[in-house]
């Protein structure tokens, strides 16, 4: 998720809901203001797209995913695209049309952010790659 400038509010929040914040946010290593930050824009998110939610990557970071499936919504499009619509996409993946229109509909909420996780996972596989061969070269 692309990071904006941030701007201050005020909320009264449970004791428990504090001291939940507080002990996930020291067993992550994060912030407690990143930590809000995030779980709030998630569940924002997860509210308007119910079929999509976050999980870590290869590369560490939390990407936007089918409910159901290991895919994640740049998955699901670039097949998308590369069908010949959303009952092609939808057979190849073993999904339902609806899982596709759920990538899909995320996909155009939030088109800057797919594309840029697609890169960077397309990245991460290529240095892997790269590393995969040179140790086979040094394998024989």
């Amino acid at each position: 998720m692309a990071r904006s400038p941030t701007a201050q509010r005020t909320f009264r929040l449970a004791p428990e809901t504090l001291d939940r914040l507080d002990e996930r946010a020291r067993d992550l290593g994060e912030s407690r203001n990143g930590l809000a930050q995030r779980l709030l824009d998630e569940g924002l998110r997860l509210e308007q797209h119910p079929l999509i939610y976050f999980r870590e990557g290869a590369a560490g970071l939390r990407r936007p995913a089918l409910v159901g499936t290991r895919l994640y919504v740049w998955q699901v499009v670039d097949t998308l695209r590369a069908s010949d619509g959303v009952q092609d996409a939808a057979s190849y993946l073993a999904l339902t049309e609806a899982q596709v229109r759920a990538a899909a509909g995320y996909y155009a909420d939030f088109v800057d952010e797919v594309e840029a996780d697609a890169a960077a996972e397309r990245e991460f596989a290529e240095r892997d790659r790269a590393r995969a061969e040179r140790a086979q070269q040094v394998l024989g």
